[in-house]
């Protein structure tokens, strides 16, 4: 269904223009800003692969690991989908990856990365728990002290949801905060039955919680963050979707807003919403609001939240001051773009904390660079990872053209 609404957007889009740790080699695990003042994160979504691990995916992180140095890499859900019997071989096939170019790496979880060990169809909603608390042990093994996820709160809803402070490089002062959250599977349960979960009110509490802590810690001013979760936040289906007053059915889509009423949505873009990149197919987000959006702005932390999910989408947007940021699918097992295909590089400097930058850096991008063997592999040829890089460009380039003409349309 993904594929096809892909399509169909893609037309929409054509028809409108007629967008708490040091750096790897420190043995402390403590993610600091490095000598420069620099810190940089790779988001790494959606490789949801199966075992033996894609050889193109996976010459693709190891190159890309050398080429951009990140301090920590974030893999965005959606990790790892190969069945029960080799689900444990998968993992231990990624992890090293992070762990012999010595970087550290955390992850969310995704809405498959569990789907595959269920032992029956009852129940399924307690058995994900207790498989993702399997999952990250496993991670936690083979990532060895490369793998910084945990589990702070085991009797909140979700699992591996877990901050990871960042100090100032000549102080023992958090100076920056990063969150993993857990926005589960499938609402109301693991039978999929109206749409995709979130991040329960709970868990909602639990990160306020730690952004009052470190605001107290921090004389009373709230600590910047930034905030990683699989599944998009709803607000993004409000901030790029003309709303319907009637329900659409097939033809459009629908979700619960905070007290529970349905609201409707048509397929039709609002072009001047895309602040940078581009969006391909339409958001699947949480189909419940949980208030997400409300807890952000009480806690007064997070400048951005990012999100994997929708494997073609890459894109920035802002709703109400927060940055709603959406990467790619790395996956060359499930369905992507060779425009996108890659991962999301995110830039702090301790000299502005007020502010970040970002970037999409493409396996075809990749591919091109003196030495890669990518074009080898039999995904990507070199002529295909041509056309990729400028059609990249090209559409990110139409998207702000877009988003100029119609910046009456947010």
């Amino acid at each position: 269904m993904k594929k096809i609404l892909s399509f169909v957007l893609a037309a929409v889009l054509i028809a409108g223009c007629i967008s708490c740790f040091a750096y790897a080699d420190s043995p402390e695990k403590t993610l600091k800003f490095n000598s420069d003042g620099k810190f940089r994160i790779v988001h790494l979504c959606d490789v949801q692969d199966v075992y033996p691990l894609n050889a193109t995916t996976k010459e693709f992180i190891k190159e890309m690991l050398a080429e951009i140095k990140p301090d920590i890499v974030i893999l965005g859900g959606d990790n790892c989908v190969a069945d029960a019997g080799t689900k444990e071989d998968a993992i231990n096939e990624l992890c090293p990856l992070f762990v012999d170019a010595k970087t550290y790496f955390t992850f969310v979880f995704g809405n498959h990365d569990h789907q595959q060990m269920f032992e029956s169809q009852e129940n399924k909603t307690e058995q994900s728990v207790a498989i993702r608390q399997q999952l990250l042990e496993m991670y936690q093994r083979y990532g060895n002290e490369y793998c910084l996820a945990y589990d702070a709160d085991p009797s909140v809803s979700g699992v591996a949801k877990h901050n990871l402070p960042i100090y100032g490089k000549d102080s023992s002062k958090v100076v920056y905060n990063l969150y993993m959250m857990d926005s589960n599977a499938y609402y109301p349960n693991e039978n999929e039955e109206k749409g995709y979960d979130g991040i329960h009110p709970d868990e909602l509490e639990w990160y306020k919680s730690v952004a009052a802590q470190l605001k107290e810690e921090n004389g009373g001013k709230p600590v910047p963050a930034m905030m990683f979760q699989h599944i998009v936040m709803q607000e993004s289906a409000d901030a790029l979707f003309i709303s319907s007053p009637v329900n659409l059915g097939d033809a459009g889509k629908t979700f619960e807003d905070i007290d529970g009423n349905e609201k409707y949505y048509t397929y039709l873009p609002k072009l001047g919403s895309i602040q940078d990149g581009f969006m391909l197919e339409f958001p699947c987000p949480n189909y419940r609001d949980y208030g997400q959006l409300k807890a952000i702005k009480d806690a007064g932390d997070v400048v951005a939240v990012f999100s994997g999910h929708d494997h073609t989408n890459s894109y920035k947007i802002n709703v109400e001051g927060i940055d709603i940021i959406n990467t790619g699918g790395c996956t060359y097992h499930s369905y992507g773009s060779t425009l996108n295909r890659g991962v999301r590089v995110i830039d702090l400097d301790e000299s502005d904390l007020s502010t970040y930058s970002t970037f999409t850096y493409t396996v075809a991008e990749q591919a091109l660079k003196d030495g890669s063997t990518i074009t080898t592999l039999g995904d990507i040829s070199k002529a295909e990872a041509t056309f990729a890089v400028i059609g990249g460009k090209l559409l990110a380039f139409l998207m702000s053209v877009l988003e100029t003409i119609f910046f009456f349309v947010k």
